[in-house]
């Protein structure tokens, strides 16, 4: 990670749900997500090693940490498609939910 205002803090939108919610540029879109009660993305390790929080960054720049590549490849990383446990955001992001769980989070309305 790069030096940044430990103070700042940016808006991510969750494109699937519509929700929004703030995130520290000293916690991960994930940890963000969970502090806030809001359920937009699926939850699993919290650590990069199940995949269940993938993400496709459709805007908005970030940081990121080291992610098992059994579950983003360098091409997936290439397309910005990445765990929501392992992103800093250094700026608005705007995130699509795709990992294995997204049925759990988008559900069609009746």
């Amino acid at each position: 990670m790069t030096m940044h205002d430990a103070a700042a803090s940016y808006r991510v939108k969750i494109l699937d749900t519509g929700e929004t919610y703030s995130c520290a540029v000293t916690e991960s879109a994930l940890h963000a997500l969970a502090r806030t009660g809001k359920r937009g993305i699926p939850v699993g390790c919290r650590g990069g090693g199940c995949g269940v929080c993938k993400v496709a960054v459709m805007s908005g720049a970030y940081d990121k940490r080291s992610m098992s590549r059994a579950h983003v490849s360098e091409e997936d990383e290439a397309r910005q498609q990445v765990l929501a446990c392992c992103i800093y955001p250094r700026g608005d992001l705007e995130l699509q939910v795709i990992g294995k769980l997204k049925r759990a989070v988008v559900r069609k309305e009746l």
